[in-house]
């Protein structure tokens, strides 16, 4: 998949993501509760370099009473190594749509290992 980096202005890299959350079934999204999604230049310090996205929260199938009024999950998607991945504005639309689904999947309780089964690997 790998080519020659494409670029993409932070604003038109922002739409994409909305394009790829508004692509998410409204019976799942009217799921999702107290998450944000947010936009980072790179993962942050101690993560790999070439992360793609990140979820940070407690995913819906391990809430309790305890969890009720926090702080928002987080989902991050990461800019700087979605545009080094790949090299046509079509391949990164897609990687995008990939990257939020895979992290919305986590807010829901799907890992990793499901995810990869399910072609979101």
């Amino acid at each position: 998949m790998a080519g020659v980096p494409i670029e993409m202005d932070p604003v038109r890299f922002d739409r994409l993501v909305d394009a790829a959350l508004d692509e998410i079934p409204d019976e799942l999204a009217r799921l999702v509760r107290n998450v944000v999604v947010l936009v980072e230049e790179s993962p942050p310090p101690g993560e790999p370099a070439d992360l793609l996205g990140l979820y940070e929260g407690v995913a819906l199938t391990e809430r309790d009473s305890t969890v009720l009024g926090g702080l928002p999950d987080r989902i991050f998607i990461f800019r700087g190594p979605l545009l080094d991945l790949c090299s046509s504005e079509e391949e990164l639309v897609e990687e995008v749509r990939i990257t939020v689904v895979h992290e919305v999947a986590h807010h829901f309780g799907i890992d990793d290992e499901r995810l990869h089964e399910l072609g979101y690997g």
